[in-house]
């Protein structure tokens, strides 16, 4: 049976934030938690932008247009606040943040049409290019192939058969790798979405906005939350709490993403307390709420960094 993550998808729901100047790169690293100071030809980077309290802002895929300019793809209810704060940091820097949305078309594409983009075998978050466009591979869903297609506005996307924005939005959800969304702004600090196994952070670079908190919550041992995959047979929202059935009045967690399953039911990506999965009987909204049955996640957490 044919997955039905197959076809090329718009993204009307990703905006773009464009980095350009001489000192675009070093900019981006001292303001964003993965390294862009040893950025190589062929790579881009998942990076998350925090609050100095380690929280994240927003998330992006990064990619290298040219020496001097540096993509960053987000989610478009997220840009113009995000834009803004990064702006407030730019102060002396020899660069200049905008919107860069209008100015570029994305499209993300699946299956056979991203094995026909990328025939060989890829790591997530590499790079190449393909004319004018810039293909960036992302993480699997269900072992199905997928890439992020970058290009300016006037290039004609891709041929190939389409696949409707909701199916790609449930492949970003099975890849278990979530892009924050308005809702969730602040409510998490990178670990709490995997972001240290999934490529997102980088423990070795230098400063940057709520690193001590992020580098503490790895190496103290004292993250409680981490992200799952989960199930359920009714409709789950971003920003919708999660709760365990013996403790109706604290919430165990929250649902950071989700999409409507083509076989049926609601799957999301849910940050939970470590201790109400171990517990059991999770539920969305509320303690007697939708059931969550958790699936498999498609990566192995990173035990050292």
């Amino acid at each position: 049976m044919t997955h039905p993550l197959q076809g090329i998808a718009p993204l009307p729901h990703l905006g773009v934030i464009r980095a350009e100047g001489e000192e675009a790169a070093r900019f981006l690293h001292g303001q964003l938690t993965q390294d862009f100071a040893l950025l190589q030809p062929g790579q881009a980077r998942l990076a998350a932008f925090c609050t100095a309290k380690g929280r994240m802002l927003a998330s992006f895929v990064a990619i290298p247009r040219a020496p001097g300019e540096i993509l960053l793809v987000c989610s478009a209810d997220l840009l113009a606040a995000t834009l803004k704060r990064l702006s407030m940091f730019v102060l002396r820097s020899k660069v200049k943040i905008t919107d860069a949305s209008a100015a570029w078309r994305l499209a993300g594409l699946a299956g056979d049409a991203a094995t026909a983009a990328w025939p060989e075998a890829a790591e997530p978050w590499q790079l190449r290019t393909d004319g004018p466009a810039a293909l960036v591979r992302l993480p699997a869903a269900d072992g199905v192939p997928r890439v992020l297609w970058a290009a300016p506005a006037d290039t004609p996307v891709p041929t190939g058969p389409t696949l409707d924005e909701a199916l790609w939005r449930w492949g970003e959800v099975r890849s278990g790798v979530a892009t924050l969304a308005a809702p969730v702004s602040e409510a998490f600090v990178p670990q709490m979405l995997n972001y240290e196994s999934v490529g997102g952070v980088n423990f070795k670079k230098g400063c940057y906005p709520g690193q001590e908190v992020v580098a503490r919550s790895q190496f103290r041992g004292t993250l409680k939350r981490r992200a799952f995959v989960v199930h359920a047979d009714a409709p789950l929202a971003v920003g919708q709490e999660v709760f365990q059935a013996a403790d109706p009045e604290q919430p165990a967690g929250l649902i950071a993403q989700a999409a409507p399953a083509p076989a049926g039911g609601w799957d999301a990506i849910a940050s939970l307390q470590l201790a109400a999965v171990e517990a059991g009987g999770l539920h969305a909204g509320a303690a007697d709420g939708p059931a969550l049955t958790l699936l498999p996640l498609p990566y192995r957490l990173l035990e050292d960094v």
